[in-house]
């Protein structure tokens, strides 16, 4: 493939196994343009990339109506600060964001230790582990699960709906629309935390959704649908994203083990090599934007009210901002990834998916000799929606 060619389609199978080879031609010039559904922009420069995501004047993130395709709303139409711009991300950001500051994160990290040990010791002494059903899968959810006060035995009840939820996402066109398992999920999940929330109204707890019971009630500050639509959109954004960074990263360390041997040899290195993973194979691949008036990026005219894919992952190989790109690096400095985002819109969740990705890298370094791929000749599958990216299993060998 020469610099001047590209080729661009997240709804290719081959392209999702590994988009990483299709980058260098975007990365070579102004963002290039197709028909995507709509006319669609691929900004993936890494300075481009940055700059639109800190316009939130320029660029909404209310996603435009495409003729003839349906999608699936989890959120019932209600904003949520993934969904929503000022002044209305401003309140509902300032709302929710005192359960994932530092402190209350570090607060968390005995039960992320005490969580991920039991998980692994139920793979008891086995020399192979299939890493996502037994640890990448389950670890987020039941953390996120536990903040939000869901009953234990429905933790896999909730993974469940969550990954018909995502994968539908995925699965939708123009010609087939939802899916009828992305449907049910929707709708008995949101079903499911309705109930909670209103159990939380008459008997308070001490968890999240009775936190967030609280604050609507002294100050109105979430309507009852925002309190639905937020508490959806923590289990959604909250296991998701940790799940794919735990599958990415060990991945990452099975293929290159001169650098899984360093961090053995150096565990000081975990908090760095998590950095690496999510800026080598992030777990969210794009983002869109729509462009509020008809504008201009580094000389590529783009109309109002269109489609902006953001490449998050093409930005994180950009060889003007980040050296020997395509070298996974567990000791990178500095590494000013774009795996989290920009501006108002950066995950709120960023310290706890660093938490709890260090945290099961460790665990797992600890219990296993050597990560290796059980078999390194089998295709790997990946789920999910076409912004996300994620594997569907990853067998390791541990001997």
């Amino acid at each position: 493939m020469s610099q001047s060619e590209f080729y661009f389609n997240p709804f290719d199978p081959d392209f999702r196994a590994n988009p990483y080879p299709h980058f260098p031609p975007l990365l070579d010039g102004p963002p290039r343009q197709l028909n995507l559904m709509m006319p669609t922009t691929l900004i993936a420069r890494y300075d481009d990339v940055v700059a639109v995501l800190h316009d939130h004047d320029g660029f909404t993130v209310r996603r435009p109506e495409i003729p003839g395709r349906q999608r699936i709303d989890p959120f019932g139409g209600a904003p949520t600060i993934l969904t929503a711009d000022p002044p209305i991300h401003s309140r509902l950001r300032k709302l929710v964001s005192k359960a994932f500051t530092p402190r209350r994160v570090r607060e968390l990290e005995p039960r992320v230790r005490e969580i991920t040990a039991d998980l692994l010791s139920q793979a008891n002494n086995s020399s192979e582990i299939e890493a996502m059903a037994a640890l990448a899968n389950p670890l987020p959810v039941i953390v996120i699960a536990e903040m939000l006060g869901v009953s234990a035995g429905d933790h896999a009840q909730f993974k469940q709906w969550s990954n018909d939820l995502i994968s539908s996402f995925g699965q939708e066109s123009i010609t087939s629309g939802p899916s009828a398992a992305g449907i049910a999920a929707r709708n008995a999940l949101r079903g499911y935390l309705a109930e909670a929330i209103k159990q939380r109204s008459a008997n308070p707890a001490e968890d999240l959704i009775s936190a967030l019971v609280t604050a609507r009630d002294e100050s109105d500050a979430l309507s009852e649908d925002e309190l639905l639509a937020f508490v959806v959109l923590l289990l959604l954004a909250g296991n998701e994203t940790t799940t794919n960074l735990i599958g990415n990263g060990l991945l990452a360390l099975c293929r290159h083990p001169e650098q899984q041997q360093r961090l053995r040899a150096n565990r000081d290195l975990i908090p760095s090599a998590i950095e690496e993973m999510l800026r080598f194979d992030p777990p969210v691949q794009m983002t869109l934007r729509v462009p509020t008036a008809a504008t201009n990026v580094s000389g590529t005219d783009i109309p109002a009210g269109s489609l902006c894919f953001i490449l998050l992952a093409a930005a994180n190989r950009d060889p003007e901002h980040f050296p020997q790109p395509e070298n996974f690096d567990v000791a990178r400095d500095p590494n000013e990834h774009v795996a989290f985002g920009e501006g108002i819109h950066f995950c709120l969740g960023a310290p706890l998916a660093r938490l709890e990705g260090a945290i099961a890298m460790e665990l797992m370094l600890e219990k296993f000799p050597r990560l290796q791929l059980a078999n390194p000749q089998a295709k790997l599958e990946y789920r999910g929606s076409m912004a996300l990216r994620g594997l569907s299993e990853l067998r390791i060998s541990g001997r």
